[in-house]
């Protein structure tokens, strides 16, 4: 049985605050990488007659957080062996679209940390992170919950 009960952090227990600024190049980049034909987000004209104060992100957007954190850090301090852990899920609620221009903060935390047996025999660990995106006026503009999966060895 793997040991997974190195754990430095606990439920609840922040792991990270990061931020960045929604960039309209990024945007376009987005757009382009995820095959997004929806002129809104590339141009500004047709944002504004759709009526975004600006260009709007792609839903994905918030995952450009990922350049700005030190992934090896929250990692260990999780006590995940990198090598075998995978993404088990990530999903977004929006509270308002966000657009170029837009300043976010996060504050990642663990939300639940568990270990069950898998399908295929052998225990594994689910952590379960959650991020709470705020603008600069600090209303929330979207919640990002992640699933990390790490296999036992």
């Amino acid at each position: 049985m793997p040991d997974f009960s190195v754990r430095e952090l606990s439920v609840g227990d922040v792991l990270d605050v990061v931020s960045f600024e929604v960039e309209a190049g990024k945007v376009r980049e987005f757009a382009t990488a995820v095959h997004t034909t929806d002129p809104v987000h590339t141009n500004g004209a047709a944002a504004t007659a759709a009526g975004f104060p600006d260009v709007p992100a792609t839903a994905t957007h918030v995952v450009v957080a990922g350049h700005h954190r030190n992934q090896k850090q929250f990692v260990e301090a999780l006590g995940l062996a990198i090598d075998r852990v995978v993404v088990g899920s990530v999903e977004w609620h929006y509270t308002r679209p966000l657009v170029a221009g837009d300043r976010l903060a996060g504050t990642r935390r663990i939300a639940a940390d568990t270990t069950r047996e898998g399908k295929r025999g052998g225990a594994m660990r689910l952590v379960t992170l959650e991020t709470r995106w705020v603008d600069d006026s600090g209303a929330e503009a979207v919640t990002q919950r992640e699933v990390l999966i790490e296999r036992g060895a």
